[in-house]
C-alpha cells in the first residue's frame, strides 16, 4: 500500500522525513562551521589541522557511500534509518568529551560514516513517497531542508558560540539529533518485496555502485566542485575585500533565492523536462560567480548571492532526480549513494584544488575558474544527455524489430 495518493507530496511521513533530514544537516553544517574555530581556539591547532576536521569527515562519508545502498538492501530502509540516526546522535554527544585533536579526528571519521548512511537512506525513503510524475518537484522540496540547514546551522552556531562554551553548543546539537531520532519512528517506510540477506558472495562493483547513475553523477561532480569555492572561501574572500560583516547576508539571500524558486523549478522539471531547468540554471550560476569575482560592494555581493542561489539551488535536486530516474526502482539506494559519492568528492577535491589556485592567483581569479568549470558542466551535461537519448532510441528500434 502506498503512503501517498497519485498526486500528493505532502504526507505526514514525507514531512517527518524532511524534518529529520533538516536536523541532520543542521548539525552537519553547524559543526562544519565551528569545529575549525574549536581546533584553533581550544585545542591550539593550526589552520591546516582545522581544515582536517572537514576533510576527514568527508573522506569517511565518501568511503562509506558505496556501501550505503547495499546496507539498505540488507537491513531494509526503516532499520537502516533508525540505526544510522542513532549512531549519528551518539557521535554528536561524544564531542562533549573529546578534548584531544587526534581523538577528534577519529570521532569525525566515525561521525562521517553515519552521516553518509543516514543522508542516503532519507533521500531513498523520500523518493519512494513521491508520485513518479512529481518526482522533480518532490525531491526539490526535500532538498530545501538541506538548503535551509546551510544557513540556519552556521547562523545559529556562530551566534551562540559568542555566548556559550563550545562544549555546551556540542551538547545542544546532540539533543537536536535526539529529536531527529524520535522523528525516525514516525516515518512509515515501504520496503521492497524482498530484503536481501547477507551472503558469502564477493561484493562486485555493481553491488556497490549504480553504473547507470554515474554519467549524471559526474556532471554533479563538476557542479559541486564549483560550489566548493563558495562553501570554503566566501568568508575569507569577503574579509579580503572589506565585506566580512555582510557575508551572513550573502547566505540569507542565497538561501532565500533557493527556497523561493524551488516550487517553480521543480514543477518545470516535471512538466518540461530537465533541460528546461538545468541549462538556464547553469548559466545563471556562472553569471553569479563572474559577478562575485568583481564584487567590491554589498549590493553586488547580494546580487551575486541571489544569482548563485537561483542557479545552484535548482541543480542539486535536478541531478539527484535524474540519477534516481536512470536506475531501476529497486536500485534507488545505490543510485542515490552513487550520486552523493561524486557530489561529496567534488566538494572535497574542489576545496583542495581551488585553495591552491587562490593562494597562487587570488580569490577573484578563483571565482572566474569556478565559472569556467560551470560552463564546462554545460558541455558535459549536453554530452551525457545526448548519449543517453541515443541509447534510448537504439533500444526502441530494437524493440520495434
Amino acid at each position: 500500500m502506498s503512503h501517498s495518493t497519485p498526486s500528493t507530496i505532502w504526507t505526514r511521513p514525507f514531512f517527518m522525513a524532511l524534518v529529520n533530514n533538516f536536523l541532520i544537516f543542521l548539525v552537519f553544517y553547524s559543526l562544519l562551521t565551528v569545529l575549525p574555530l574549536y581546533v584553533i581556539d581550544e585545542l591550539q591547532g593550526t589552520e591546516g589541522e582545522a581544515g582536517l576536521a572537514t576533510t576527514i569527515f568527508l573522506l569517511s562519508a565518501i568511503i562509506v557511500r558505496p556501501f550505503s545502498g547495499k546496507m539498505i538492501e540488507w537491513l531494509g530502509k526503516r532499520k537502516t534509518l533508525i540505526i544510522s540516526v542513532l549512531f549519528f546522535g551518539i557521535s554528536s554527544f561524544l564531542y562533549f568529551w573529546v578534548n584531544d585533536f587526534y581523538l577528534l579526528m577519529g570521532l569525525r571519521f566515525f561521525h562521517g560514516i553515519w552521516f553518509s548512511i543516514s543522508s542516503t537512506v532519507l533521500v531513498v525513503i523520500a523518493a519512494d513517497m513521491i508520485p513518479p510524475h512529481r518526482k522533480g518537484e518532490g525531491l526539490g522540496y526535500f532538498a530545501m531542508s538541506m538548503n535551509l540547514a546551510v544557513v540556519v546551522g552556521p547562523f545559529i552556531s556562530l551566534a551562540l558560540i559568542q555566548w556559550i562554551p563550545y562544549t555546551t553548543l556540542f551538547l545542544g546539537l546532540a539533543f537536536v539529533i535526539v529529536i531527529g531520532f524520535i522523528c525516525s519512528f514516525g516515518i512509515q517506510v515501504m520496503e521492497g518485496d524482498v530484503v536481501e540477506t547477507m551472503d558469502s558472495r564477493r561484493l562486485t562493483f555493481k553491488d556497490l555502485v549504480e553504473v547507470k547513475a554515474i554519467p549524471i553523477a559526474l556532471v554533479g561532480f563538476l557542479t559541486s566542485f564549483a560550489y566548493s569555492g563558495i562553501m570554503s572561501f566566501i568568508s575569507v574572500y569577503a574579509k579580503s575585500i572589506g565585506l566580512f560583516e555582510s557575508v551572513s547576508l550573502f547566505f540569507v539571500v542565497f538561501a532565500a533565492a533557493m527556497l523561493l524558486s524551488r516550487p517553480f523549478t521543480g514543477r518545470l522539471f516535471d512538466r518540461s523536462g530537465p533541460d528546461a531547468v538545468i541549462y538556464p540554471s547553469l548559466f545563471i550560476f556562472a553569471i553569479g560567480l563572474i559577478l562575485l569575482s568583481v564584487t567590491h560592494s554589498v549590493v553586488l555581493l547580494l546580487i551575486a548571492g541571489t544569482l548563485i542561489g537561483l542557479g545552484y539551488g535548482a541543480l542539486l535536486p535536478s541531478f539527484q532526480t535524474m540519477s534516481i530516474q536512470a536506475a531501476p526502482k529497486k536500485r534507488t539506494g545505490h543510485a542515490t549513494a552513487t550520486f552523493f559519492i561524486f557530489y561529496d568528492l567534488g566538494i572535497a577535491v574542489g576545496s583542495f584544488v581551488l585553495g591552491v589556485f587562490s593562494f597562487q592567483l587570488g580569490f577573484s581569479a578563483l571565482y572566474i575558474i569556478c565559472a569556467l568549470v560551470v560552463l564546462l558542466t554545460v558541455l558535459a551535461y549536453k554530452f551525457v544527455t545526448k548519449k543517453a537519448r541515443c541509447a534510448r532510441e537504439e533500444s526502441a528500434e530494437v524493440l520495434e524489430i
